[in-house]
């Protein structure tokens, strides 16, 4: 079984910019590299920068190029001080194989969400198929959500987008379009 340690796993309601990221805790993951599964709560990321996202299924095309690409990057995030997480509502046994088989260099924990508890809070689940929506959620370390984008299923994302916007979060300013780190800002943001 699964998960939660209490009725209820995730907080769910609206998602706001600004306001407290929906808490998931005791969640199953798996992590190339590791013998055992392991539970993963929205906690563990505390006072760290938290890059979130969500990807429809193990076994697919568009997914495992975002996965590999976002590994491609893990020091780009680490000189930020942010953490990758990704999530499906695939099971633990199904990432193991896929990892095993496929993507071998993913060093970071992915959630198996087979309760679908996760995927529903955070507004990204696919409620025709039980699978997760293309969502990406960048959370502060006082676990506040910063950014969320959710794009179609047929369209991977930019990881060089994702390390854009998070520099440009933290840097605490205004920043205009296509803004680009060492630009210049808007002035403080408010």
């Amino acid at each position: 079984m699964n998960y939660c340690s209490s009725d209820s796993c995730c907080e769910s309601s609206v998602l706001k910019i600004g306001k407290p990221a929906p808490v998931f805790s005791g969640v199953e993951a798996y992590q190339a590299g590791s013998a055992d599964f392991r539970r993963v709560s929205l906690s563990d990321y505390k006072e760290k920068w938290l890059v979130f996202f969500f990807y429809p299924r193990d076994f697919t095309f568009v997914c495992p190029t975002e996965l590999t690409g976002f590994s491609k990057h893990e020091a780009d995030f680490k000189k930020l001080k942010a953490e990758v997480l990704a999530c499906s509502t695939d099971s633990t046994w199904s990432h193991k194989a896929w990892f095993e088989r496929d993507l071998k260099d993913v060093k970071y924990p992915i959630l198996a969400d087979t309760t679908k508890r996760v995927a529903e809070a955070y507004g990204v689940l696919n409620e025709d198929d039980g699978s997760a929506e293309r969502g990406l959620f960048i959370i502060d370390p006082e676990g506040i959500l910063r950014y969320m984008l959710v794009s179609a299923g047929s369209v991977g994302r930019s990881v060089k987008e994702t390390l854009r916007v998070l520099e440009a979060i933290q840097s605490g300013e205004r920043c205009p379009v296509d803004w680009e780190p060492g630009q210049k800002t808007l002035g403080k943001a408010s």
